[in-house]
């Protein structure tokens, strides 16, 4: 069961520089369990008051173990219970002053099951230029030349796809141990291959006239997605002679 934090929201200020983490990182940990969670969603949590991580002094925001704890907390509570912020601030509330809270049942009601309330924020699944600059923490020149090594690439409108973030993140860790991005290109030439294979799998589904099916092929384009993934790395673990966590 997930502890929330002694402290109230603003316990990632009281934190030292060991272990924080870049929004961009936090993004990445959060998605194993919420894939729809953004930038944006995060931020918008943030200004709500349900976290309130550390800033750099170029202001770049720095969370805690206990930061990321908590925002998967309230996901949580959002995602399973449909609760709106206002009921979640109160329970943790109630949680951290010590008092044994039930958790609480709201929203409205349709045949005996929980119906979601509207979400109190867009999870728009595209970020600016500006918005993945600061959330991997990078400069243009590092963006460019991760641009040439077609690690990251734009949308038609200028736009990225929030999985650049996380794109981004990695890259930066990588960069942490002397792997730099050209040393990538092969690992982006794989996953071009592993793509064009689920294509190939799901495009007379696409092309189907029955809308139905097509839309079956989303559904059936994830799916494939998360078996190549889980086999790339269980691939890569036994060429290394290794197992993860």
């Amino acid at each position: 069961m997930l502890h929330t934090p002694s402290g109230g929201a603003g316990h990632g200020t009281a934190a030292t520089d060991s272990g924080l983490m870049s929004i961009g990182t936090v993004l990445s940990v959060l998605r194993d369990e919420f894939p729809e969670v953004t930038i944006s969603k995060i931020r918008f949590l943030e200004s709500e008051g349900l976290v309130e991580p550390q800033r750099t002094p170029s202001g770049y925001r720095k969370f805690s173990a206990d930061d990321v704890e908590r925002l998967g907390h309230v996901l949580r509570m959002q995602r399973d219970h449909y609760l709106p912020l206002k009921v979640i601030r109160e329970h943790l509330d109630a949680m951290e002053r010590g008092e044994a809270v039930a958790l609480p049942t709201v929203g409205r009601q349709r045949d005996g099951e929980a119906v979601p309330e509207p979400s109190e924020a867009p999870t728009a699944a595209r970020i600016g230029r500006g918005e993945l600059l600061a959330a991997a923490e990078i400069g243009e020149r590092e963006l460019e030349e991760w641009e040439s090594y077609g690690l990251i690439a734009p949308l038609p409108d200028g736009a990225y796809d929030a999985e650049a973030v996380t794109v981004a993140s990695l890259v930066v860790e990588l960069g942490r141990f002397g792997i730099e991005p050209r040393h990538l290109r092969a690992m982006k030439a794989a996953a071009d291959r592993e793509a064009g294979l689920v294509d190939q799998v799901v495009a007379p589904l696409r092309r189907h006239r029955n809308p139905q099916t097509r839309a079956h092929a989303e559904a059936r384009t994830k799916e494939l997605a998360g078996l190549t993934v889980k086999l790339h790395a269980a691939l890569v673990q036994t060429a290394l002679g290794v197992r993860l966590p």
